[in-house]
């Protein structure tokens, strides 16, 4: 699919399997989570722009390469986004943080706003939205529109899994914002989850169903 970016690393896959098993336990389904979210962030952080500044090792001084422009900014939609945004502070402890708060009504499965908080000049920062789950997309698309109204410019969507009607609703409403995903599954059933996919991953990480 145009725009989208499949993470197919062995060791994603490997944990992907693991966290689809009925059976995982919820505090295996939150480490696999939070490792697995590492391998992910490397994958979507490969082509930073990069400079370099003048260094002194313990032998020389040399021109080495760090990060251009200004830091990161992680945008956890809650509650399910935390999961992937603690492992990708791991890798990542200066990024900023946004939250959106989002639930999904069951019955119209369309996303209420209950929280919106980002940092500052998100024009001038890569701003990199988090949710396991791009099932039917809709709340995917109202947090990356506020996003845009606080003037981020530079987007891309990460995700552990996601569903066909999900990419294209996605791409079919921010078609300037990649998705990154590990994996698309099959098709969304009737109530709107993703199938085979791995249940709720709210409830799994914490315990709640």
């Amino acid at each position: 699919m145009d725009g989208v970016i499949i993470i197919d690393h062995p060791l994603v896959q490997h944990k992907l399997t693991i966290m689809r098993k009925k059976e995982t336990s919820t505090a295996g389904f939150r480490r696999l989570l939070r490792e697995i979210s590492t391998l992910l962030c490397y994958e979507v952080t490969r082509n930073l722009e990069m400079t370099s500044e003048r260094i002194e090792t313990p032998l020389t001084t040399m021109d080495a390469p760090v990060l251009e422009g200004k830091k990161l900014v992680f945008a956890s939609i809650l509650r399910a986004g935390n999961g992937l945004l603690e492992g990708m502070l791991d890798l990542v402890p200066a990024a900023r943080v946004a939250h959106v708060g989002l639930y999904r009504d069951e019955t119209t499965l369309e996303p209420v706003e209950y929280y919106f908080k980002a940092p500052e000049q998100l024009g001038n920062r890569l701003v990199i939205v988090v949710d396991p789950m791009l099932a039917t997309a809709n709340s995917a698309i109202l947090a990356v529109e506020r996003l845009k109204q606080q003037g981020a410019s530079n987007i891309r969507f990460l995700c552990l899994l996601a569903a066909p009607e999900g990419v294209q609703n996605f791409r079919s409403a921010h078609p300037d914002v990649p998705v990154y995903t590990a994996a698309i599954d099959s098709h969304l059933n009737d109530l709107g989850y993703i199938v085979p996919g791995l249940g709720d991953a709210g409830d799994r990480m914490y315990g709640t169903k």
